[in-house]
């Protein structure tokens, strides 16, 4: 059952967030500009000293995991080496002394991190580790005398995405893949805390859109969907927020494959058959009538033919009564867009879990499914 009330005391938000995950997606800014000054300070610029690889394998799991996808998007499909994100205990056969692996630990290594990383070692590849001082990654990086950025945890590791995520971006930079200047970094910091300005406990739900769009949101099914490859990261990454931090399921896509397979859900069993479907406006939490939620997460460089795409699609979902919520990417840089997009979804995700009375800080699933295959 939905408690709306609770989303409006911040007293009480507080107190339904006792591992404080708020605060841990509101250190989003301090994050960009703590790993920015940690990665300079590791001399990243280093790697550029043996030229370009030929490929960049990024190897980490779960909220660390999530850092080669950003990556990539922060590249772009004009990036002219590809960036493969391994997720998993094996790295591909064709990875050699050629290609850069970089492996990413919020914990400082997870079993199938450290296993991909050692076998990148005795093949010869290039390497940089990014995760905790003091860690089985960090003994690693000295042993393999792999460049190494220390990073602080915020908590959680999907709550660190961006302290794992901008040593990977500055790398990339340093060899000539990408174009982030020190102020995009730093202006990225800034939009980072406007949306956490928005969406501070003490904002009120019709004015906080975070509050706003994750009281729209339960009760149904989401469907997520990017109409850019960049957006379409974002819209994984907002399921696995979903995921973790409301302990909800969520489902993700990108146009223009989506609407190839998901638009024919519209019509299925969990299509919202609302009483009036051209009432847009009416209040969610009054309905009692839950089904399919369709969330476009916008990108400001979107294909023309996905645009129309994207229109039609909203069509045929409202003209089904299904519940639609776009939300657009700011800034004009990849990294500003990608950060704005992801941010607002991290904000939905736990005020999600508060009005559905669920802590969002922990993970019980995963601990006991680690513990069982000890």
């Amino acid at each position: 059952m939905t408690d709306t009330v609770a989303l409006d005391d911040p007293a009480a938000i507080e107190a339904a967030d006792p591992g404080g995950m708020l605060r841990q997606v509101a250190s989003a800014a301090a994050q960009i500009r703590e790993a920015h000054r940690a990665t300079v300070e590791a001399g990243v610029d280093r790697l550029a000293e043996d030229g370009r690889p030929r490929a960049i394998v990024v190897t980490g799991m779960g909220g660390s995991g999530i850092s080669g996808d950003v990556l990539a998007a922060v590249c772009g499909l004009g990036c002219p080496v590809p960036i493969v994100t391994v997720r998993g205990y094996r790295l591909p056969g064709w990875v050699g002394a050629a290609d850069l692996v970089i492996a990413v630990s919020c914990s400082g290594g997870t079993e199938e991190t450290l296993a991909v990383a050692g076998e990148a070692a005795r093949r010869g590849a290039r390497l940089l580790f990014v995760g905790g001082p003091d860690s089985p990654l960090a003994e690693m990086a000295a042993q393999t005398r792999a460049l190494f950025v220390p990073v602080r945890s915020v908590g959680q590791p999907r709550a660190t995405v961006w302290a794992l995520t901008v040593p990977l971006i500055l790398a990339a930079r340093a060899l000539g893949l990408v174009e982030v200047s020190d102020e995009v970094v730093e202006s990225t910091a800034t939009l980072l805390e406007d949306v956490a300005h928005r969406c501070r406990p003490a904002s009120e739900p019709f004015v906080n859109p975070a509050k706003r769009i994750a009281l729209e949101l339960a009760g149904d099914v989401p469907m997520v969907w990017g109409t850019s490859p960049l957006a379409g990261t974002a819209a994984y990454r907002f399921c696995c927020q979903l995921n973790e931090n409301a302990k909800y399921p969520g489902i993700h896509g990108e146009l223009p494959e989506a609407d190839h397979n998901q638009v024919v859900a519209f019509d299925g069993f969990f299509a919202q058959k609302a009483a009036d479907p051209d009432d847009f406006f009416r209040d969610r939490t009054d309905d009692t009538d839950h089904g399919l939620h369709l969330l476009v997460l916008r990108d400001l460089e979107e294909h023309p033919q996905v645009a129309k795409r994207r229109e039609v699609s909203v069509e045929l979902a409202r003209a089904r009564g299904v519940a639609v919520t776009e939300i657009t990417a700011e800034g004009e840089h990849p990294l500003q867009r990608i950060a704005t997009l992801i941010a607002l979804g991290d904000y939905v995700t736990v005020y999600l879990a508060i009005a559905l009375g669920v802590d969002p800080t922990p993970v019980t699933a995963i601990q006991e499914l680690k513990a069982r295959i000890a």
